[in-house]
């Protein structure tokens, strides 16, 4: 990466540091453009250079936190040499789920905001050249496993939103049980969802297809 890209990424992370501070500390309402920019040390015309407006600096902040999130989970997944698909989706769900207990600010944030539409942003979001975005993370866990998956997209989707539905108010509230209590209902729920769309072939999807756009 050129000194001058590493600037652009410099602010723009420094934008988003702040911008997550000054959110769950003040709240979204009450933290305005010049407050972030004030704070992170920048110029108002840098902000609008990567961000249209408050509402999308938090979008692109939500999909930012979740996918470092999933990148951390999938490096340590590759760490702790776990090979078989089903139990990498469970060391995932697993890894993000802990990650989420010691933060409860980050929870929050994440979970009252999250939607499929930012994730998936993320996910095909164009890398800065030198490291992996979670689009390329995802799509290496398909080609690792030896399997063809039907409708991948769908199953990341799934995947998603039983997770994330099923830890919130366990976590924060330990309603209707613990996390404990719910995790091996979880894991067997993950199992059947993948299994929904194995399909037993040697040939694995390849990434320009995977997350393909129907038009029509």
């Amino acid at each position: 990466m050129g000194k001058v890209e590493l600037n652009k990424r410099q602010k723009m992370e420094s934008l988003l540091n702040t911008a997550f501070s000054l959110f769950t500390s003040k709240g979204f309402q009450k933290t305005s453009i010049s407050d972030i920019v004030a704070n992170a040390g920048v110029a108002k015309g840098t902000f609008y250079l990567y961000f249209t407006d408050k509402y999308d600096l938090r979008n692109k902040l939500i999909a930012h936190k979740a996918g470092q999130l999933f990148l951390d989970a999938c490096r340590s997944v590759h760490e702790q040499n776990i090979t078989e698909f089903e139990h990498q989706i469970i060391y995932i769900s697993d890894y993000i789920t802990d990650r989420l207990s010691e933060d409860k600010t980050l929870l929050g944030f994440i979970s009252k905001h999250l939607s499929w539409g930012l994730f998936r942003n993320n996910l095909i979001a164009e890398s800065d050249g030198n490291s992996q975005n979670v689009y390329q993370a995802f799509v290496q866990l398909l080609r690792e496993s030896g399997c063809q998956f039907r409708d991948p997209e769908i199953m990341i989707y799934m995947l998603v939103e039983l997770v994330s539905g099923s830890i919130y108010n366990p976590l924060l509230y330990e309603q209707p049980a613990p996390l404990a209590q719910i995790k091996p209902y979880l894991h067997k729920s993950i199992r059947f969802l993948v299994r929904q769309h194995v399909i037993t072939t040697d040939t694995a999807p390849t990434a320009p297809d995977i997350f393909a756009v129907s038009k029509g």
